[in-house]
């Protein structure tokens, strides 16, 4: 049986959720020491869902977000795509400049700052999967979108749509001081991709 995010058992989420885990520890550690100050964060919650529900999970279609998104190719092809609300974008910008909570508005270097933090996350994402498994992934610079979410979904959604309907989904909560950043983090390899990972990491 051909093995896609449709059909993962809980044992496969379990793995999945684990590189999760160990990706967004280490893009804590990385965000902690480019602001040289100590950033909490929770274990990610680790889900498989429809496209038509991911909206939903952004505060719906029409909610304003920031999409980072990147291509994966070599051993692993497909795309990842970090996402976050404004609230969560401009908590996470007053974290990187250490401003005061009630500054509401994103600049040009806000959003530079956001897509190197959706980078570090991504990457971390990327070789902790590299690592486990001994896949080659490489991953392309990351190309940023400030849309409603049904229009950032969009891209991922009409590329991979012939081969799934589904993604599966990393949601990481980081915490400094007063300023919580919720971040998404979307995996979508492609299906021969997704029999490579789970061969390589002995689960099929």
């Amino acid at each position: 049986m051909t093995i896609n995010v449709e059909n993962l058992n809980n044992f496969m989420i379990d793995i999945l959720k684990e590189l999760g885990n160990i990706g967004a520890g280490n893009a804590a550690t990385a965000l902690s020491n480019m602001i040289s100050k100590k950033v909490d964060m929770s274990v990610p919650n680790v889900r498989i869902l429809e496209f038509k529900d991911v909206a939903q999970v952004l505060g719906g279609e029409e909610n304003l977000v920031i999409g980072i998104y990147f291509g994966l190719s070599e051993d692993v092809v497909g795309n990842i795509m970090f996402a976050l609300d404004i609230d969560s974008a401009i908590n996470l910008s007053n974290i990187l400049y250490n401003r005061k909570k009630d500054n509401n508005e994103l600049d040009e270097m806000d959003l530079s700052a956001i897509s190197e933090v959706g980078n570090i996350i991504a990457s971390s994402y990327a070789n902790s999967l590299s690592s486990l498994t001994g896949l080659k992934i490489f991953i392309s610079i990351p190309s940023m979108s400030i849309d409603m979410a049904g229009a950032i979904l969009s891209v991922p959604a009409i590329q991979f749509g012939h081969v799934s309907d589904h993604a599966l989904m990393i949601e990481t909560i980081f915490e400094e001081d007063q300023n919580l950043v919720a971040g998404n983090l979307f995996f979508l390899p492609d299906l021969s991709s997704f029999d490579k990972i789970l061969t390589a990491l002995g689960v099929k």
